[in-house]
C-alpha cells in the first residue's frame, strides 16, 4: 500500500514501571485492561483505529486531526476520574504507511518523540496537527520548542486544554503571587487607576466585541502585555487579532482559572521559593560585585564557533536553550539579533509579536517580563553585551579579596552555569570537530574556574587577573572600549568586568 495522511495518536500510562513493581500479575492485568477499556471506546467514537497495543501504550490512527485531539481530551478528562491512573497523550499529523496492519513513517516517529516530552495528565500535539485541526473547536495553547532525537532543528509543540485544567502564563502567575493581578469580569466596574506593574485579567468578554473595546478604552494606559484575556474556545481570527496587539491569553474555563489562581496564591502563602538570589551578603559590607548581564563574544571564534544563541528565561537568567524562553539572542557575522517567543517583548517601546526577529543596535532597550535589558555594542573581542539588574551579588569587607569565575574560592561570585553546547553552530573543519567532541562551551573556553580577584583597600578597588589564558576586561559605565586586565588594575565603583560570557558590576553596597 501507499502512504496516506493520518493523525497518529499515542497514549501512555504514566509511572507504569513503578506500578508494575508494586503489582502482582492480576494487578498488572487489571491496569492494562482498564487502560484498554478507557482508550478503545473513545477512539472508535471519534472514528479512530487502534493499530497496536504496546502494553502500557496504544498507537491509534485518525482520519481527522480535530477528532484526534478531541479524543485525546476526552481520554484525559475520563482518566482523571479513575483513581490511581495517570496517562499522557501525544500526536502529530503526516503521511503514514500501512504495512500488514502496522503503521510506519516520520509522523509515527515524531508522535513517539512528542510523547516522551509530554507530562502526565496532558495532551500535546505537533505543528502539523495544529495546522490541520479546526482551531475554533479545540482549546489550545503553545507549550514551546523542543529538540527531538532524530529530528532536525526545533519542533514547535502545542497543548490541548482539558475542561478542568488551566496553565497560567508566567506574567499572570507572578502577578497573582505578588497581589498585582486585577480581575475584571464582564459587567463589573472598570477601575480608573491601576498600579504601573499591574496585570489585568479580562474574564467573560467576547474578543473583538464593542464591550471589550469599551473596557480597554476606559482602562489606564499600560504595556499591552499587561492585558490578558481569559477564554476557552477562540476562533483563529479572534486569537490573532488579540495577540497581534502584544496582549496575552489564559486558556481555561472559569472554574479551572479560579483554581489555578488560588493555587498560585497558596504557594505564596506557604512561602515556597524566592524570586531573589542573594549570595553570601555580610551584615555590613564595603564593596559589592553583581552579575550585570550577558557578554557576546565576537564570531567566528578560533575556527570553532560560527554563531551561537542564548535564551532568556522568565526569571532573567540566560541559558543555552529552553523550550519556555521569553526571547532568543543570536550572534553571528551579520550582527546580533533578537527573536521574540512570547507576548510582552518590546524593543525601544515597539511591541514584538512571537516569531518577530529584529537586529540589535547600540543602545537598544528590550523590555520583557524578565525585566529591562540594554544592548551596548562593544569594540574588540566582544560584539556587545546585554545589561540588566540582577540579584546575584556578593558583598565583601574592606581588605577581603572576592574572586569571580566558574568555581571561585570563598568568598566568591560564581558565574552563571550554562552547560552544554546545543546553542552553538560550529565552523567547518577538524578544529571545531575536536572542540565539539571535547564538550566545548563558550563559558568553559573563555572563563576560568578562578578568573579574577577584586579587593577594596583604602577606598581603592583593585582587580587582579587570576587566569593565565582567559582574559578579564574592564569596561567603563558608558564606554564601548574594553581594557584587558593584564596583572592588576585600579578600577572605580560603577565599572564593569567582562569575562567569558558574563558581565560583573563593581558597586557600592545598597544602603538599607
Amino acid at each position: 500500500m501507499g502512504t496516506v495522511t493520518r493523525t497518529v495518536l499515542f497514549t501512555d500510562l504514566a509511572d507504569f514501571t513503578a506500578a508494575v513493581s508494586r503489582s502482582d500479575r492480576e494487578g498488572l492485568r487489571r491496569i492494562l485492561s482498564e487502560h484498554e477499556t478507557l482508550v478503545a471506546p473513545i477512539a472508535r467514537r471519534y472514528r479512530g483505529r487502534i493499530v497496536k497495543n504496546l502494553g502500557d501504550s496504544f498507537l491509534c490512527l485518525f482520519d481527522s486531526a480535530t477528532d484526534a485531539v478531541r479524543a485525546g481530551l476526552e481520554m484525559q478528562e475520563l482518566v482523571r476520574g479513575t483513581e490511581g491512573t495517570s496517562m499522557r497523550v501525544a500526536m502529530t499529523t503526516g503521511d503514514v504507511e500501512d504495512i500488514e496492519g502496522d503503521a510506519f513513517g516520520d509522523a509515527v516517529n515524531l508522535a513517539a518523540r512528542i510523547l516522551r516530552k509530554t507530562p502526565a495528565g496532558e495532551v500535546w500535539f505537533g505543528v502539523a496537527t495544529h495546522a490541520c485541526m479546526n482551531a475554533a473547536e479545540i482549546p489550545w495553547e503553545p507549550v514551546g520548542r523542543f529538540r527531538m532525537k532524530g529530528i532536525a532543528g526545533e519542533t514547535n509543540v502545542f497543548r490541548a486544554v482539558p475542561r478542568d485544567q488551566c496553565w497560567l502564563p508566567e506574567a499572570v502567575r507572578l502577578a497573582a503571587k505578588r497581589r498585582r493581578l486585577v480581575r475584571i469580569r464582564r459587567g463589573e466596574r472598570v477601575p480608573s487607576r491601576l498600579a504601573p506593574d499591574a496585570v489585568v485579567l479580562l474574564e467573560g468578554f467576547v474578543p473583538g466585541s464593542a464591550e471589550i473595546e469599551d473596557v480597554l478604552g476606559r482602562l489606564p494606559v499600560l504595556d499591552p502585555a499587561s492585558y490578558v484575556l481569559s477564554t476557552y474556545l477562540l476562533s483563529p481570527a479572534d486569537r490573532m487579532a488579540w495577540l497581534d496587539t502584544g496582549r496575552e491569553l489564559v486558556v481555561g474555563l472559569p472554574a479551572a482559572v479560579d483554581d489555578a489562581l488560588d493555587d498560585a496564591i497558596r504557594q505564596t502563602s506557604r512561602g515556597s521559593g524566592s524570586d531573589t538570589i542573594v549570595i553570601d551578603v555580610p551584615m555590613a559590607a564595603d564593596l559589592e560585585i553583581a552579575v550585570a548581564g550577558l557578554a557576546l563574544p565576537r564570531v567566528p571564534l578560533s575556527e570553532v564557533v560560527e554563531s551561537y544563541v542564548y535564551d532568556l528565561l522568565d526569571d532573567g537568567r540566560w541559558t543555552n536553550g529552553s523550550e519556555a524562553a521569553v526571547l532568543r539572542i543570536e550572534a553571528s557575522q551579520r550582527g546580533v539579533t533578537v527573536k521574540a517567543f512570547r507576548p510582552g517583548v518590546r524593543m525601544n517601546g515597539r511591541s514584538m509579536k512571537p516569531g518577530d526577529v529584529s537586529g540589535l543596535e547600540d543602545g537598544a532597550v528590550l523590555q520583557t517580563i524578565a525585566g529591562e535589558h540594554i544592548f551596548r555594542a562593544l569594540q574588540g573581542p566582544y560584539m556587545g553585551a546585554l545589561f540588566s539588574e540582577s540579584q546575584m551579588r556578593l558583598a565583601v569587607l574592606e581588605g577581603q579579596m572576592a574572586e569571580i569565575g566558574r568555581e571561585p574560592k570563598h568568598p566568591g561570585l560564581a558565574f552563571p552555569d550554562r552547560r552544554g553546547h546545543a546553542n552553538i553552530r560550529w565552523c567547518a573543519g577538524p578544529r571545531a570537530a575536536r572542540a565539539r567532541a571535547n564538550a566545548f562551551t563558550l563559558d568553559r573556553a573563555l572563563a576560568g574556574r578562578r578568573q579574577a580577584g577584586v579587593t577594596l583597600r583604602d577606598r581603592e578597588v583593585e582587580v587582579v587577573s587570576l587566569h593565565e589564558r582567559c582574559p578579564t576586561y574592564r569596561l567603563r559605565p558608558h564606554g564601548n572600549q574594553l581594557e584587558q586586565i593584564s596583572n592588576a588594575m585600579v578600577v572605580e565603583f560603577g565599572d564593569l568586568l567582562v569575562a567569558g560570557t558574563t558581565v560583573v558590576r563593581i558597586r557600592q553596597p545598597e544602603q538599607s
